[in-house]
């Protein structure tokens, strides 16, 4: 390559990431803890952006990115991507969904088994000297029919996990037309609603999918179910899984994202519906790493460095 490419890096990622970049020809600048002041103060002097998710990419920092040819974000959610502005400059984004994807569905497996077997609770329990075998009888997934929102990598890699526990999975996806079959089964949304035991969500945190789970969608269940979110916070409502977690429709939630992750910060009905998550024992939360494995932070830096590099090779 004439052109020596360099590539701003604004978030942490695996150290890897600096040989890797060197090793297809481009120029790692690394400043993880670099302000958004700051970004705006250099962005000119880069041809590649590399963020993960506390970086907002808009139209105000886009106005001084000059040079500006490829955003790589290392994980899988654009959320924090203004696509519009950035296709209208003609910038070329990356992601990295399948570096994180067997993570993903390891944990959301992990979530979904701990919440049917009372796991996390009895753990409290025993801890506490209180031996209640009764109280903490399990449910088998084996015989449940789970339903999948959203099938891209996420989704598929946990379908791949659910076939070894021979339940019957329904999957919704509609944009997508073509499925592969097997053990899954393509759905519409009312057999989701009528047939499902057990739901989890993998969809893209956008316009139309935000608050998707509300109280209308989780009362058009025939039977109470469970509920697992690994995807994104906002797309589910806390009021409404509370709601319904007191109603009985929910008969359980494991939440690794929450519809606003700034806890601390809560006040009024929002804090209230948090105070009720982490009181009753029908939830599972943990804080947001079901793609924060050990091996994903490697992964993500492997799988965005081979796509910029299919890029950079066409310039």
């Amino acid at each position: 390559m004439d052109h020596k490419y360099k590539c701003l890096i604004v978030d942490d990622m695996h150290p890897s990431i600096e040989k890797m970049l060197r090793d297809i020809g481009v120029v790692p600048h690394f400043h993880p803890n670099i302000t958004r002041s700051g970004i705006i103060d250099i962005i000119a002097e880069f041809d590649i952006l590399f963020i993960r998710s506390k970086t907002k990419v808009d139209s105000e920092l886009l106005n001084h990115a000059d040079n500006l040819k490829i955003i790589g974000r290392a994980g899988a959610g654009i959320d924090n991507l203004e696509i519009d502005w950035i296709e209208s400059k003609g910038i070329r984004m990356i992601n990295a969904p399948e570096g994180n994807m067997d993570a993903l569905a390891e944990h959301t497996m992990g979530l979904l088994l701990a919440l049917l077997n009372n796991i996390s609770r009895a753990d409290k329990e025993v801890s506490n000297k209180i031996w209640d075998r009764e109280g903490n009888r399990g449910v088998e997934l084996s015989d449940k029919t789970v339903g999948i929102i959203g099938y891209g990598n996420m989704g598929k890699s946990l379908v791949r996990r659910l076939k070894a526990f021979q339940c019957k999975v329904l999957i919704y996806d509609k944009y997508i037309k073509d499925y592969e079959y097997g053990h899954q089964q393509k759905a519409s949304l009312s057999e989701i609603f009528e047939k499902c035991d057990i739901v989890s969500i993998h969809v893209s945190l956008t316009d139309e999918t935000k608050g998707l789970i509300n109280d209308n969608f989780l009362n058009s269940f025939t039977k109470n179910i469970y509920l697992v979110n690994t995807a994104r916070g906002e797309v589910a409502e806390n009021s409404a899984i509370v709601n319904q977690l007191k109603t009985g429709k929910l008969l359980g939630a494991a939440l690794d994202v929450l519809e606003n992750e700034k806890i601390n910060t809560l006040k009024d009905k929002a804090l209230q519906d948090f105070d009720y998550l982490i009181s009753t024992d029908k939830v599972i939360l943990t804080p947001h790493v079901g793609g924060w494995s050990v091996e994903s932070y490697y992964k993500i830096n492997k799988v965005l460095v081979d796509k910029l590099e299919e890029i950079i090779e066409k310039l």
